[in-house]
């Protein structure tokens, strides 16, 4: 991704076609692009030669909005971050701040937070597989997943009263502990829930014609996953076996048991269009373990520490990543001792994703550029902030 560019006439030279070629726009307003974004196509016909991607079209400068605002102040804004999983932001700043702050929850704060990001986890994935099959023309499945979003929407909104942007985290803990009745509404809505996971697979996932627009689609090799910086499911999907759950765990999933599916090329080649589809729905399978475990082992007691409303943070840098849907996302705070951050940096998986897509784009057909973006799980303003 050519991030030295400064507009888009500068795109177009550098994407100048030869003879038989010729240049065509792909966005920002596409239904396909999942947000507004634009990917500059040199193609022969309906083959490309090469994908460009042009972004900044959502830039909304909210790392440095960061400077000029309290740290309490700023937990609102994180939900911008990515509106499909804004429970992982809203965590992930958390930490940072209280890493700095050197302040410890207490257990049912984080058994609260593992709670509310599993619901969302499985609500993304829930848009992030829908979607991809209403791009490739099936459009019933992913009403059957949103009418399964919107189950969780109403339990979220339950706890926090939001549905999207939740400011659900606070620094210290949550903001409210769980309303009467929310456990079991939860566990009755997974008992309907998994056996709707097979009827998905049997609607969709096994599909001859979905298999065959997925398979063997751009697939992405163990190194190249790894040299362009892919997280989360992309990067398991072409079978690197890492999860920050797991592997540099954080909260309390050291105490919860879950196994981390990778890409084997079930239908196809390792990493495909294909395998990054059906590991997000394994996923969602593994969410559901998590909820139950989560459930059985929630403890009684304070859902915040005690933290002043007015934070002064001592001077320092340090880096907290969380495992959202999308993947690594790492908040890299600096503090002056001021009551705002002097510098925030966010790192997002959809940037790193949306770097790989030239290279992979040269003698796919532009159909498959929608599955490729869709596979991807590429969502806007991940990508701008």
């Amino acid at each position: 991704m050519h991030t030295e560019l400064k507009d888009l006439s500068q795109l177009r030279e550098i994407a100048q076609p030869v003879a038989g070629e010729m240049v065509v726009n792909m966005g920002p307003q596409h239904p396909s692009t999942h947000g507004v974004l634009n990917f500059l196509l040199v193609t022969d016909g309906e083959v490309m030669h090469r994908a460009i991607p042009h972004v900044g079209y959502l830039h909304r400068g909210m790392e440095k909005l960061a400077e000029e605002i309290p740290y309490h102040g700023y937990m609102p804004f994180t939900d911008r971050l990515d509106y499909l999983a804004a429970m992982f932001a809203n965590q992930g700043y958390a930490m940072a701040v209280e890493k700095l702050l050197g302040c410890a929850l207490p257990p049912r704060a984080e058994w609260l937070r593992l709670i509310a990001c599993e619901l969302n986890r499985i609500a993304s994935h829930l848009v992030a597989t829908g979607t991809l099959a209403m791009d490739l023309g099936a459009f019933t499945p992913f009403i059957h997943w949103l009418r399964e979003r919107e189950c969780i929407n109403d339990l979220v909104e339950s706890l926090c009263g939001s549905r999207l942007t939740y400011n659900y985290m606070r620094i210290g803990g949550v903001s409210s502990d769980l309303p009467e009745g929310f456990a079991d509404g939860v566990l009755r809505w997974l008992d309907h829930f998994e056996p709707m996971i097979d009827e998905f697979d049997r609607l969709i996932s096994n599909n001859e014609i979905f298999v065959a627009r997925l398979a063997n689609v751009a697939p992405i090799s163990a190194a190249d996953a790894l040299s362009y910086g892919l997280v989360g499911p992309n990067l398991r999907a072409s079978a690197v076996d890492w999860d920050l759950r797991r592997d540099l765990p954080y909260s309390v999933y050291p105490e919860v048991r879950f196994a981390v599916p990778l890409g084997q090329g079930v239908r196809g080649r390792v990493g495909d269009c294909y395998d990054r589809f059906v590991l997000r729905v394994l996923e969602i399978r593994e969410s559901c373990q998590i909820l139950r475990q989560a459930f059985a082992k929630l403890p009684a007691g304070e859902i915040q520490a005690k933290v002043a409303r007015k934070l002064k943070l001592p001077a320092g840098e340090t880096y907290v990543r969380v495992e959202a849907p999308r993947g690594e996302m790492g908040f890299y705070l600096v503090s002056a001792g001021g009551e705002s951050p002097y510098r925030l940096k966010v790192r997002t998986g959809s940037f790193t994703a949306m770097s790989i897509i030239e290279k992979l784009s040269p003698g796919l057909m532009i159909a498959d550029l929608v599955a490729l973006i869709g596979s991807l799980d590429v969502i806007a303003p991940e990508v701008d902030r």
